[in-house]
């Protein structure tokens, strides 16, 4: 077939590291990637990014859409433009906060239908485990979810209870024999009900009502039921560092256990959130500084595995002052990329190591084998980024449908001009296509 399209660039990451290059589309799919002079074939269009970084597209596996029955905190219409925008290429929607949640297949084929239409970017779908769910497992997976997430603490609505006890251990053996991933909000109840419990604005107030302890002791469990069960575990948005010890051990003894943090761990200290400013309110909590050195550390060495959003947006008149009754989320999904690479930048890093983080071990994790690298095979996502240009996040620049932002205010490095799914631009310096996603099963 002919080549529809060779993106070039001084600046491409490629799995080999960064290097000139013109990377071949044919059929959305990336066909060649070439030295960068290489001449292209007669009358094929050439789209020069000159010296900006040509990025593979983002994979963001932790998605709160929130589509159907919250719409008013989000939707896939300005969830996927914002994703779309701050140069991702792919979702994975997270079962709860839509109604209803996506617990059986009925479930899923009705937030398919809503979504479909709507999608700018490429959206696939975790499956919830709950307790009396159990028989609606295997229908979910045959049906394609990514896997399956549930919480060992409160989840914050009625629909979606925590899972534990003999309903856990079940889920996970479950889970096991289908050959499937099981994904877990890890805070451990009985610590959470012990901690103090202090309503106001004071921030050092909440943080207390989430200690380090009840992540650890929740992923000591789960360590224990993957090893039991040689199951796969995957540790959700991890904010406790003193849990990373226990997290490399287990992959070093061979326990199929993963986790993954989010920019707001990695971008934000408790020291510098404001009394009453709920906006930066998210379960677990953001820790302190020393806490974010060592998960930074932590992402250095492999304990970590990716970076991805936890988007989990809600409508203002939910972000009250009072850290104890305020909705609990960050919504970040358009910044994730500048905000991490302005402090991975800051801590010596590289854009190859950003790209590792938020592309390639996200698209790992789900079993994206057609994302996450500019190889040949692979879809033609990209992501073109300007990484020396700096902004000032105004909230009013962002597509989320409700821009409460904890970012608000920040001067950032890292403007992506473009964004590129399967060889179409869909993104370009903040100018949106109609929508061209597609629904993905896993493979």
């Amino acid at each position: 077939m002919p080549i529809d399209l060779v993106l070039r660039s001084r600046r491409v990451l490629t799995p080999e590291g960064e290097r000139p290059a013109a990377v071949s589309v044919t059929a959305g799919r990336i066909t060649d990637v070439q030295p960068y002079d290489t001449p292209p074939p007669r009358g094929t269009r050439v789209e020069d990014a000159g010296d900006h970084v040509v990025l593979p597209g983002l994979v963001d596996t932790h998605v709160h859409v929130n589509d159907p029955g919250r719409t008013e905190w989000e939707g896939f219409w300005t969830a996927t433009r914002a994703a779309a925008a701050g140069g991702i290429t792919t979702i994975v929607d997270m079962p709860l906060n839509s109604l209803p949640p996506t617990t059986t297949r009925r479930a899923l084929i009705v937030k398919q239908d809503v979504a479909r239409p709507k999608v700018h970017v490429d959206t696939g779908f975790w499956g919830g485990a709950i307790p009396g769910n159990l028989n609606d497992l295997k229908p979910l997976h045959d049906a394609g979810v990514f896997g399956f997430k549930c919480f060992l603490s409160p989840s914050g609505v009625e629909e979606f209870p925590q899972l534990g006890g003999e309903a856990l251990e079940s889920a996970v053996a479950e889970i096991a024999g289908l050959g499937g991933l099981l994904i877990v909000h890890a805070e451990d109840p009985a610590v959470l009900d012990a901690a103090p419990q202090v309503p106001g604005a004071r921030y050092a107030d909440f943080l207390a009502s989430r200690p380090h302890t009840a992540e650890d002791r929740a992923i000591e469990h789960l360590i224990a039921l993957a090893r039991q069960y040689d199951a796969r575990v995957h540790i959700l948005h991890l904010s406790s560092a003193t849990a990373l010890p226990l997290i490399a051990e287990a992959k070093a003894e061979g326990v199929r256990i993963t986790a993954e943090t989010c920019p707001h761990f990695l971008t934000l200290t408790a020291e510098e959130v404001p009394d009453g400013a709920s906006e930066f309110k998210c379960c677990p909590p953001i820790r302190e500084a020393a806490n974010q050195d060592a998960l930074w550390a932590g992402l250095l060495d492999g304990t970590l595995d990716c970076v991805v959003s936890d988007h989990s947006p809600s409508t203002a008149d939910l972000k009250t002052a009072d850290f104890a009754s305020a909705w609990g989320g960050i919504s970040s999904l358009q910044l994730g990329l500048p905000a991490i690479w302005t402090e991975a930048r800051r801590r010596g890093r590289t854009l190859a190591d950003v790209a590792r983080w938020m592309s390639t071990a996200p698209a790992e994790l789900a079993g994206l084998t057609q994302k996450g690298a500019i190889a040949p095979g692979r879809d033609a996502d990209f992501v073109v980024l300007d990484p020396d240009r700096t902004f000032t996040v105004d909230p009013a620049d962002l597509q989320h449908r409700n821009r409460v932002t904890a970012y608000a205010g920040r001067t950032l490095q890292g403007v992506v001009t473009s964004t590129w799914l399967r060889g179409v631009r869909i993104a370009d310096h903040g100018v949106l296509t109609e929508p061209r996603g597609e629904l993905l099963r896993r493979a």
